[in-house]
C-alpha cells in the first residue's frame, strides 16, 4: 500500500469561503472552511441542507473558484490556476461524480463510450484499466456495457457514473450522494464495488451523504453546519472541532436553549478541560 499512499492527493482547505449572489442578495454558503484530508483517506461530509456540503465539493472539483481562501492539492493551490491549467487539473487529477447520474453521463452513449470519452486525458498507459474491466469491476457487465445508458437501470446508471468518475486514476475522487437514487441493497453493492477500487488505487476520497450507513464505511466523518466545519466523528460519538479562528459551534441538540448573543463565561476547569456558564446579566 506505499505506491497507493503517494497516489492519493493531500488536500487541505485554508479559510475557504464562497459568496454567491441569488435575487440580488449575497449570501455565504462557506464561511472559512479549514480541513486537511490526508493522502489516501476516505471523508464522509454530513450535515443539514445548506450547510455548504456540495459547494465545498464544486470547489474541490474546480468547477467553481472560492471567494477567499485557498484549496491546497499537494501544496498547489488550484483557487488560483489559470483556467488552462485548471482544466487539465479536472481532467487528469480529479474524478467527480456529481448528484444524479444524468449529470455525469452522455445518455446517448454507450456505458464504454462514456468511459472512454473520460479516459481521453491519459494515454491508455495511465488510465486505471481497460474500460470494460472498470465497469466490471462497479457491476455493469456483458450487454449492458455497449447499451445507451439511457435504456440502462437507474442502478447500472449510477454504477457506470462511477466508473466515468474513476476512468483516469485520479488522485483525488469527490461524491455528491453517489448512493442517493439507489435502494440498500444497490446502495451497498455499489459502496463496495467502489471502495474496492479506491482502496487498491489508494485515491483520496470525499463524499457527502446524508446516510450514516454510507458515513460510517469510510475512514473519517466530518460534520458540516452554516458553511463551517463543526464536529467530526470518531467511532460513533462526535466531537466539536475547534476552527482557526478558535469558534466552537454548539451541539445542535443545545442551540435552542443557547440563542445566538448569549454572553457566556469560560473558565480553565483542568488541563484538558474547559467550562462554559450563561451570563444572562453584563
Amino acid at each position: 500500500m506505499s505506491g497507493a499512499a503517494v497516489h492519493g492527493a493531500e488536500v487541505v482547505c485554508a479559510g475557504l469561503v464562497h459568496v454567491y449572489r441569488a435575487a440580488g442578495v449575497d449570501t455565504a454558503a462557506l464561511r472559512g472552511v479549514d480541513l486537511t484530508v490526508a493522502p489516501g483517506q476516505q471523508l464522509a461530509l454530513l450535515g443539514p441542507s445548506g450547510s455548504g456540503k456540495s459547494t465545498l465539493l464544486t470547489l474541490l472539483s474546480g468547477i467553481r473558484q472560492p471567494s477567499a481562501g485557498k484549496i491546497l492539492l499537494d501544496g498547489t493551490d488550484i483557487a488560483r490556476l489559470p483556467d488552462r491549467q485548471l482544466r487539465a487539473y479536472r481532467a487528469a487529477t480529479v474524478g467527480t461524480l456529481l448528484q444524479g447520474a444524468a449529470g455525469n453521463l452522455l445518455d446517448y452513449a454507450t456505458a464504454l463510450d462514456n468511459v472512454r470519452h473520460a479516459q481521453r486525458a491519459r494515454s491508455r498507459r495511465d488510465a486505471a484499466r481497460p474500460a470494460a474491466a472498470l465497469l466490471d469491476t462497479v457491476g455493469v457487465s456483458g450487454r449492458a456495457q455497449s447499451r445507451p445508458v439511457r435504456t440502462l437501470s437507474p442502478g447500472q446508471q449510477q454504477a457506470t457514473a462511477a466508473a466515468v468518475a474513476l476512468a483516469n486514476n485520479p488522485r483525488l475522487l469527490v461524491a455528491d450522494e453517489p448512493t442517493s437514487q439507489l435502494d440498500p441493497a444497490g446502495r451497498d453493492a455499489l459502496l463496495t464495488a467502489l471502495l474496492d477500487v479506491l482502496s487498491q488505487t489508494g485515491t483520496t476520497v470525499i463524499v457527502v451523504t446524508h446516510d450514516s450507513e454510507v458515513a460510517a464505511r469510510l475512514h473519517r466523518t466530518v460534520h458540516l453546519r452554516d458553511g463551517r466545519v463543526g464536529a467530526e466523528e470518531v467511532a460513533r460519538e462526535r466531537f466539536a472541532v475547534l476552527g482557526a479562528d478558535y469558534a466552537v459551534q454548539l451541539p445542535e441538540h443545545l442551540v435552542a436553549d443557547w440563542p445566538p448573543g448569549s454572553r457566556l463565561r469560560v473558565t480553565r476547569g483542568g488541563p484538558d478541560e474547559l467550562r462554559i456558564t450563561r451570563q444572562d446579566q453584563p
